[in-house]
């Protein structure tokens, strides 16, 4: 029934309603928005058996996966050795073969007998001797294994090419050792050891092995010569057109940027760059630059032992640099990247990249010294006139025409690759290619020639050390300590040079040291001040008595610095006499004497070829 008034109609939705439905809402949005997502559940990755870890670091496995069959071990100092290895597993695909230059270091040698599972398979090594007859700090390990293992290597195919310097006592130790050790675990020698002498030409006597070395393994495995002579690249070309230069190496050898943030421990992948605090002059004439240098090495917190090497890397001139990049006609600031066509190789660049053209040939190339053969042989393909390529192949062969070209028109004449480009005007490589090939820029090594009791942060080096000293450990010099404040024995200095006028080495000092008593005699022999020549080893004769009593008596200590070739080797010589003359030793039992003086620390030597 209606009324009168005006009913007023009821909401569709009540406050109750509306409560329960924004509730709801909120409770939605929170859903979809707001609650914590479940932690996904981490993806399992496949468990690498133990058995596959061990094969990272089986050159077999290796060989295997990239059909090798010719792996090329290299016990290298100074890269000689491991350039020779890279030439080696080159000259492999010339003859059908395919090679592989390896470190030792970084594989594990123990599977060597394992070679055999390879087909027409062949280890080469070459092998430099590095200090006192000692492996190269890379074949240390290998070394080791060598003399502890009884592995049978029967069916593994060797030849092995040593490194060494017949100045020193033990040519080529290390060479000698390994091509022996290898045969007596029943390894099968394919060539004669190759010994290569640095002290007379070691490029023509690898040169020479190595034009023998293949046509014997020819005739090993029944296989003939592709003849293919053409160049073999190892690496590409790759040019960063856009590239953030922050990424660019400038001359670091190891981590980038390294130069610019200095971080210890400092090693040769990680230089110090130590500030030069003295540098001056040593010598008053003559046509050579004897200097005294100082390096501060505050905050390094490098440690050394007086008489301890300290590496130099060098830079090379940047006037010769330009030359090359004006002669070749190219942008020396263009950044590029050489990277191994071998993808599986460990050695992804020849040298630090991306970088420039101007920093490897300043940083990282040799363009100094006089090139090796085959970096003639690889660049003659560049030359367009017949008769400058003839030449360049002639002196890159085994031939005594060639091998007289070489040495006359290179070696003799001091040819570096700059003089080559330049005398050969029809001689226009790539400059990628050119980088490719040129050696590493190597440290130059230095004895440490001051004491790190009297200045830790600083040390000097010199390049002629003093001939000869004698130090006597029991008697007192005169009552007269040194600087640190210790009495010390007899110290008797013999030193030689040409001319007292000329390269007389620190004379005021050492006339200084004698007349405060720190150093009981200054011996000096100047060589061509006189008509017959005097040397060291005639003043230590010329004192033999006292001498002989010092050594065999009192104790003393003997150090030798200088020439291996002669000084060292003669003034060895005088000690056995002495020994002999004085002592009543037969030649053997003076020979013996010495030997044993060496061992015990007493005998020292810090020579160089």
């Amino acid at each position: 029934m209606l009324s009168d008034e005006e009913q007023t109609p009821e909401p569709l939705l009540g406050s109750l309603d509306i409560f329960l439905f924004s509730l709801i809402a909120g409770l939605l949005i929170y859903w979809f928005f707001f609650r914590k997502k479940p932690e996904p559940v981490p993806e399992m990755k496949p468990f690498t058996p133990v058995t596959q870890q061990i094969r990272e670091t089986s050159f077999i496995e290796k060989m295997k996966k990239t059909n090798r069959n010719v792996v090329v071990f290299y016990g290298s100092q100074t890269g000689t050795a491991e350039e020779f290895a890279n030439r080696l597993a080159k000259d492999a695909q010339r003859y059908g073969m395919k090679g592989m230059p390896t470190d030792p270091e970084e594989y594990d040698m123990s599977e060597l007998s394992r070679l055999k599972e390879i087909p027409n398979s062949m280890a080469v090594f070459c092998m430099a001797t590095y200090g006192e007859g000692d492996p190269t700090d890379n074949a240390q390990e290998f070394y080791d294994w060598m003399q502890g293992t009884d592995d049978d290597l029967a069916g593994v195919n060797f030849a092995v090419f040593g490194l060494g310097n017949k100045t020193y006592e033990h040519f080529n130790a290390t060479g000698k050792y390994t091509d022996k050790r290898l045969a007596e675990l029943g390894g099968n020698r394919v060539f004669d050891l190759g010994l290569g002498d640095d002290d007379s030409n070691l490029e023509e006597d690898f040169i020479s092995w190595k034009e023998q070395f293949w046509p014997a393994v020819c005739e090993f495995f029944g296989v003939e010569a592709t003849g293919e002579d053409s160049s073999i690249r190892q690496f590409e070309l790759v040019v960063h057109n856009d590239i953030n230069m922050n990424e660019v190496y400038t001359g670091e050898m190891g981590r980038l940027k390294s130069f610019q943030t200095q971080k210890p421990p400092f090693d040769s992948k990680n230089p110090f760059l130590a500030t030069v605090t003295g540098n001056r002059k040593l010598n008053e004439g003559g046509n050579r630059h004897l200097m005294h240098i100082e390096l501060d090495i505050t905050d390094s917190k490098i440690r050394y032992d007086s008489g301890d090497h300290v590496a130099v890397y060098p830079t090379n001139d940047a006037a010769v640099v330009n030359r090359i990049g004006e002669r070749l006609g190219v942008d020396l600031d263009t950044v590029i990247s050489l990277k191994n066509l071998d993808e599986e190789s460990n050695k992804k660049h020849p040298f630090p990249c991306p970088t420039t053209y101007r920093t490897a040939l300043t940083h990282y190339l040799d363009i100094n010294n006089t090139p090796r053969t085959n970096v003639l042989f690889e660049l003659a393909q560049y030359a367009s006139d017949p008769q400058e390529q003839e030449n360049m192949r002639k002196m890159a062969s085994a031939s005594p025409e060639g091998k007289a070209l070489y040495h006359s028109w290179v070696l003799d004449s001091e040819r570096n690759i700059l003089a080559i480009l330049e005398d050969l005007p029809s001689l226009n490589p790539p400059i990628d290619h050119l980088c490719e090939l040129l050696p590493r820029l190597q440290a130059r090594y230095y004895s440490i020639a001051s004491s790190s009791k009297v200045k830790a942060a600083v040390f000097n080096i010199i390049p002629t050390p003093f001939p000869c000293m004698l130090g006597d450990p029991n008697s007192a010099c005169h009552s007269n300590p040194r600087e640190h404040g210790k009495e010390v024995g007899e110290t008797i200095l013999y030193f030689g040079c040409r001319h007292k006028n000329e390269d007389f080495l620190y004379q005021q000092e050492l006339e200084e040291f004698e007349r405060a008593g720190v150093l009981t005699q200054l011996n000096v022999a100047f060589s061509r001040d006189q008509e017959h020549k005097i040397y060291v080893q005639h003043l230590l004769k010329k004192n033999k008595e006292q001498l002989w009593k010092l050594i065999h008596s009192n104790n003393a200590h003997i150090y030798v610095c200088g020439d291996a070739r002669n000084m060292a080797r003669d003034v060895h010589t005088a000690f056995y006499e002495i020994a002999e003359e004085v002592g009543g030793l037969t030649h053997t039992q003076a020979v013996d004497y010495f030997k044993k003086l060496m061992t015990k620390g007493r005998y020292s030597q810090d020579v160089w070829s």
